[in-house]
């Protein structure tokens, strides 16, 4: 199989998504990243378009044909309504854009089809805000690989090996750090 069909393909699976499908391109199979870009991000919508056309086909299907299936969807698209329809309401529909533009496992163009179908955001207002998230998604992870790959290139694995862990750490302390004990919060 040809590594542009192997980059297409990849990038239509549920976890890794272009997240994975675009450094594959780029780094093992050595794709130009112009075509690695349009195959990862044209395989990222195709199941976006499906999920977003055949789930309400499906979910009515499943909730005619068995009661227990009916019973169970009810109360699960009713939970997560119930929960996330005042950040719904808050940001609109840009927020399906938003965060199906995070390039984080679980925040992809699946995830945003199911969250579209869920509050009921039609197929043509929904599908521009995923391919738009999914754009920005491509942009962040190439020039993060790309990155990535120029600092493996010329300082070597070990520099971006160190980049990483330095990274990480400061991140798990900034999220950790609590400033309140040195910044007391004024008394108005």
């Amino acid at each position: 199989m040809s590594a542009e069909i192997q980059t297409f393909l990849l990038a239509m699976t549920p976890i890794g998504e272009l997240r994975v499908s675009l450094p594959m391109a780029l780094a093992v199979y050595h794709i130009d990243w112009k075509i690695a870009f349009f195959l990862s991000v044209i395989g990222n919508l195709i199941p976006s378009a499906l999920i977003l056309a055949f789930l309400p086909f499906l979910s009515k299907h499943l909730s005619k044909k068995c009661k227990v299936c009916q019973k169970f969807l009810s109360w699960l698209f009713e939970r997560i309504r119930k929960k996330h329809n005042a950040k719904m309401e808050k940001y609109g529909a840009l927020a399906l854009a938003t965060f199906v533009a995070i390039p984080l496992p679980l925040t992809g163009a699946w995830t945003g089809a199911l969250i579209a179908f869920l509050f009921n955001i039609p197929f043509l207002k929904a599908f521009p805000l995923i391919a738009l998230g999914v754009a920005m998604a491509g942009i962040i992870v190439l020039g993060l690989t790309s990155a990535s790959m120029s600092i493996e290139r010329y300082f070597g694995w070990q520099i971006l090996l160190g980049i990483i862990l330095v990274s990480s750490i400061i991140w798990i302390f900034l999220k950790n750090f609590n400033p309140s004990p040195f910044f007391p919060k004024e008394k108005r």
